[in-house]
């Protein structure tokens, strides 16, 4: 079938390629000396010297435990929190004389808090542990001698082995290529994994080894290989290969790195040279860090005040606890005679007054430890089980089609959510869905397809936009069509004029027939037929390209094969208006590069006619078009103009017929530089290819929808008016990068672009001179000069109030992340509105957010779906894995993981901000106190503890005052030890539950069950434990039915207590509700006054906001409204 007929194909006739040419650079030679001394001895892996370099092995771990590393890690982690120390401390302590308690009491609740949270940590560990195992048990084949391939695990790999991978399986370790079942002994790999990137990578093996097609050929098969040591470069590659007398240099074009994928390619024979923690995506990552929230580390810095707070205590008191007890004894005469002084232990002994009173002061550190809330920490640790809870049984965040919920894999950091301050996040499978669908095209200055983007119907709906009404009926007439006709992937246009035949009616037909034949014929893309259906599919090596050879089957121009010289297809023919078979000779392709920005092809047609088809980037091509060929410039333009806005990726479509001599002499160049052996063999190739893509003439634009996650727009305009950064961190190129910014709002038309790139023409140049020191410094300056020029930019934009956005590429990107010059790449980065980093490596990703991490102090957050995206997601605070079709190494490493980038924002403004308020799913704007941390700031703390240190002096002196010489018993009797203590803790437990019910906006009867419930359990336990022998009860013995319920002075004193003991917290909380109200109060106001619809009071609201909205759609339509209201006031 298919796979049989790619075999016979030549495709270094018609590519830019040449099979086995490369050529030794001056880099080649540094192979044997630091830092390249890696040898392989391929196919023989067995051999004594190979056993004596004791390369590692295949097997990998993720896990942050192993069997033996658990419990002294994980105890570890545990007692860095300062108050489960302090605890320890005092349980070892509760042993001893000093204690002033049982050591049950003391120790019981430590294990039961220290278990628990040890025993989460080790189910989190272990669900890594299972996939750890999947992927390690994986199977290849593996060359077992004898030509016999069979069955290998994974983790039995080793270096030098032989492995034959089959289509559509992911590569086990780094491999070079040896052969593949193409004649030309190429392969198409898939790469997203890694990198994010859907395009697939052409790799090509050497010449030497590419007749190596049959399992046979590598009975005896003997070559070695020597190459650089493992690194985490994922785009770079130095080696060479020795294979009998003949020495072949290696490069990247014979990689494969794990974790990628075969694709389009039956098999592949391949050579191990790195395994298990050497390879490159495993270099790439970073072990799995333990993870503490905000809140906690500050929760340690309050229970360091606590202690202070306690040892200043202990120490005044164990001072005059010394002095007293040496008063005890003096000159034979006893002061305080009924302790017996005379007869007494070292704990009291005057004799010994100052170690008596050091003994007192490690006992008064136990009997004062209720300073040091251990039940605190409890209690947090069950509110966060309970949020995860909520978070894993929210419905808002289950996604019906694929069957997956949210779910919080750690409980640690949920209250981190209400504070993210920037969030970082993977481009493919995060944003986007994997998938280009064709939907507009500009033709001879028409344009055609009634499509709605995911930015138009979010820029639609904003509120008071005209554009609703509109979008609805268009949306209507496309859903009509849509259900007349199945949905066919890549294919979501609908436009009556040019469908079904009907192109032939249109003015400019003659125009439309060009322009469906470039895109039937300007690709690489292979046909496969389905032989059950007879329907053919196509294997491209982009999702754009194949979503423009689809779009021409559907609109009549079907590509049905393609042989090493020609291209076939069918089309309607506009005189028979008959389906035709038309075939045109493929002579050359001309391939697309980042630096060219598009791609052509050279092809005869039936006629004889020479004819050059292009499609590239606009940027590009206006400026090729011949004085004769701008017909329809001018309207093309605003059709790209408006199809960007629209958040669309766009292609000019251009062509030209070449004269016979032309040609001639075009192929001879060509075919000489494609025959270079030297460094400077694409850079002749593309100067080749400059003098033939000239005098275009221009027939029209496409414009694809890289197609965004449902509801990602909205989702970023929300999060925006959070206050909440967004940075896209991707391995795409540039020009995919900056065309999802658009679709999805963090870039927008007019907003200045701050673009650091590194392939200016000087740097290729010292790159290709291979001075690789001083291209290094070059680079490095360069890099430093466009970041000062940015910051010029920056300086002027906050003088002018305008948004910038920041776009990076991966090797700028390298020395950005120096240590002398990344403070000034942050400083940039944090000044501008959006922040894209292209062409980022995994490590790169990890390393940029672990930047904004530890310099700015705020809380980030990550988000992917690739194993790309693991460092990254381990490195930042908080790390949220998008369980889609990339594989579920993401979600393994996340913190939180959910099935779609939609569902962050009920996570982030609903979840996250209950911390904080329940009221967030209507104010976004609520988020920013939990960015600023208003409400778990040291003054909040410090006016709580005040509040806390004044409530309890009420309620002792009122007690002491009220209870000290009165009356208590029918007898006459005054109060004891028990029931003034049974009275003052009635007291705190009034006082206590009635300050938290004032402090709660919103009651459920979860509020009442646990404040008026925690009341009413009080007074049982007096009973219940008064009720007991009194051995156990001791003073407590029939305290409360005996004494304190009987008697009024106890009712009514409580009252007194607590009326007094929250008349100061309810007056300041009048006061500054009034006077000083927060944010989250003055959205209290609107509700409660109804005044939730009046747009002028709201906008009076909103001006308070801690963070201008500068990105997402919101922004966008505001910048369009003032843009428009600006030229209506010059007219």
């Amino acid at each position: 079938m298919a796979g049989g007929r790619r075999r016979k194909q030549h495709f270094s006739r018609i590519h830019a390629f040449s099979c086995g040419k490369a050529s030794f650079k001056g880099e080649h030679s540094l192979i044997g000396g630091p830092g390249f001394s890696r040898v392989v001895y391929c196919n023989d892996p067995e051999r004594l010297e190979a056993g004596l370099l004791n390369y590692g092995g295949n097997y990998v771990r993720s896990t942050k435990y192993t069997l033996t590393t658990f419990f002294p890690k994980s105890l570890f982690e545990q007692f860095r929190r300062v108050a489960n120390f302090y605890f320890l401390v005092c349980a070892i302590l509760s042993f001893t004389p000093l204690s002033p308690y049982s050591a049950v009491s003391n120790v019981l609740p430590l294990v039961v808090v220290i278990g628990a949270t040890m025993g989460k940590e080790a189910v989190e560990d272990w669900r890594r542990k299972k996939q750890d195992i999947e992927v390690n048990n994986r199977k290849v084949k593996v060359h077992q001698g004898d030509g016999v391939f069979e069955h290998t695990k994974w983790r039995d790999l080793k270096v030098g082995d032989i492995v034959k991978v089959e289509k559509d399986e992911f590569f086990p370790a780094d491999l070079i290529l040896l052969s593949s079942s193409y004649e030309e002994a190429i392969c198409y790999v898939e790469t997203m994994n890694l990198d994010g990137e859907t395009n697939l990578k052409l790799k090509q093996a050497l010449e030497a080894t590419s007749s190596l097609h049959e399992d046979s050929s590598f009975q005896d098969f003997k070559a070695v290989i020597r190459c650089e040591d493992p690194n985490a470069n994922l785009y770079s590659f130095i080696g060479n290969l020795e294979l009998g007398e003949e020495q072949s240099p290696l490069s990247p074009q014979q990689l494969l790195l794990r974790d990628t994928k075969l694709r389009n390619t039956d098999y592949i024979f391949g050579a191990v040279i790195f395994t298990g923690h050497d390879t490159k995506s495993i270099q790439n990552s970073t072990e799995p860090p333990s993870k503490r929230s905000k809140i906690e580390k500050r929760m340690d810095k309050i229970v360091y005040f606590l202690f202070a707070v306690l040892v200043v205590l202990s120490i005044i008191g164990s001072i005059f606890f010394g002095i007293a007890t040496r008063e005890d004894l003096e000159n034979g005469r006893m002061t305080r005679w009924y302790l017996r002084p005379d007869e007494t232990t070292i704990y009291y002994n005057p004799k010994k007054a100052t170690v008596a009173a050091i003994l007192q002061f490690l006992t008064a550190l136990m009997l004062y430890s209720y300073l040091i809330p251990i039940s605190l920490y409890v209690s947090i640790e069950i509110v966060k089980v309970l949020q995860s809870i909520f978070i894993n049984q929210d419905l808002h965040m289950y996604y019906e089609e694929a069957d997956k919920p949210a779910r919080a894999r750690t409980s640690n950091l949920n209250e981190e959510l209400g504070q993210v301050d920037t969030i970082l996040s993977d481009k493919t499978g995060t944003l986007t869905c994997n998938s280009m669908e064709f939907i507009k095209c500009s033709i001879a200055g028409t344009s055609y397809g009634h499509g709605i983007t995911e930015v138009e119907r979010a820029l639609a709906w904003r509120k008071g936009s005209p554009l609703a009404q509109e979008v609805t009926e268009v949306e209507g007439q496309v859903e009509e069509f849509k259900e007349e006709k199945p949905s066919i992937k890549g294919f979501n246009f609908v436009d009556e004029r040019i469908m079904n035949g009907n192109w032939l009616n249109e003015p400019r037909a003659d125009v439309i027939q060009k322009f469906l034949r470039l895109l039937a014929i300007c690709h690489t893309a292979i046909p496969e037929v389905e032989e059950e259906t007879g329907r053919i599919s196509y294997e491209a090596e982009s999702p754009d390209e194949a979503a423009f050879v689809v779009a021409a089957r559907e609109l009549g121009f079907e590509f049905y094969e393609r042989t090493q010289t020609s291209i076939s297809f069918y089309e309607l023919d506009p005189v028979s208006r008959k389906k035709v078979e038309r075939s045109y000779k493929l002579l050359n392709i001309l391939e697309f590069s980042s630096s060219r920005k598009r791609m052509s092809v050279i092809v005869r047609n039936e006629e004889g006619k020479l004819l050059l088809l292009c499609k590239g980037a606009d940027s590009v091509m206006f400026e090729r078009l011949a004085k004769n060929g701008q017909e329809f410039a001018e309207q093309t333009k605003e059709h790209i103009d408006e199809y960007a806005d629209a958040g669309l990726r766009t292609l000019v479509l251009a062509y030209r017929e070449i004269d016979e001599d032309e040609y001639v002499e075009f192929n001879e160049q060509f075919t000489e530089a494609k025959n270079l052996v030297s460094a400077d063999r694409e850079e002749m190739i593309e100067e080749v290819a400059e003098k033939i893509e000239k005098d275009l003439i221009l027939l029209g634009a496409t414009a694809v929808e890289d197609k965004l996650q449902n509801g990602v727009p909205e989702c970023i305009d929300k999060l925006a008016q959070a206050g909440i950064k967004i940075w896209v961190l991707t391995g795409d190129k540039m020009e995919t990068a900056i065309n999802i910014g658009f679709a999805c709002s963090l870039l927008r038309q007019g907003m200045k672009q701050i673009v650091i790139n590194s392939e200016t023409p000087e740097n290729k140049a010292l790159e290709k001179a291979g001075d690789k020191t001083a291209a290094a410094v070059a680079f490095k300056a360069s890099v430093l000069r466009q970041i000062a020029e940015g910051k010029q930019w920056l300086t002027s934009s906050n003088e002018n109030s305008e948004a910038l956005a920041l776009i990076f590429d991966g090797k700028s990107l390298t020395y950005a992340l120096d240590d002398d010059v990344k403070d000034l790449f942050l400083e940039l980065a944090i000044g501008c509105a959006s922040v894209i980093c292209c062409r980022s490596s995994p490590k790169q990703k990890a390393l940029v957010t672990r930047l904004v991490k530890t310099k700015t102090g705020s809380t980030t957050l990550a988000i992917g779906d690739g194993a790309n995206d693991v460092g990254m997601l381990q490195e930042a605070d908080i790390g949220v894995g998008i369980s889609g079709v990339e594989g579920m190494q993401a979600v393994m490493s996340s913190d939180i993981a959910i099935a779609q980038f939609r569902f962050l924002e009920r996570l982030l403004l609903v979840h996250g901000h209950w911390c904080y308020r329940r009221i967030s799913s209507m104010f976004p704007l609520l988020y920013q106190e939990g960015i600023q941390n208003v409400l778990f700031s040291w003054l909040r703390i410090l006016a709580w503890a005040f509040n806390g240190v004044l409530s309890a002096t009420i309620i002792f002196f009122f007690c002491i005052t009220a209870m000290q010489h009165q009356a208590f018993r029918k007898g006459g009797e005054v109060v004891g030890l028990e029931i003034l203590g049974a009275t003052m803790y009635t007291c705190v437990v009034w006082v206590v539950n009635c300050q938290m019910a004032l402090s709660i906006t919103y009651f459920t009867y979860i509020q009442h069950l646990f404040i008026w419930g925690g009341i009413l359990l009080w007074y049982i336990f007096l009973m219940a434990y008064g009720a007991m022998d009194p051995n156990i009860s001791t003073t407590a013995y029939q305290v409360f039915i005996e004494a304190c319920a009987p008697a009024g002075s106890y009712w009514l004193l409580t009252l007194l207590v607590l009326i007094s003991s929250l008349l100061p917290y309810f007056a300041y909380s009048a006061i500054q509700i009034r006077f000083f109200p927060s944010y989250h109060q003055m959205i209290q106001w609107i509700r409660s006054d109804g005044q939730a619809d009046d747009p002028e009071y709201c906008h009076m609201v909103r001006q308070r906001s801690l963070r201008p909205t500068t990105v997402g759609y919101t922004a966008r339509f505001e910048e369009k409204s003032k843009s428009s209201k600006e030229r209506a006031g010059v007219h």
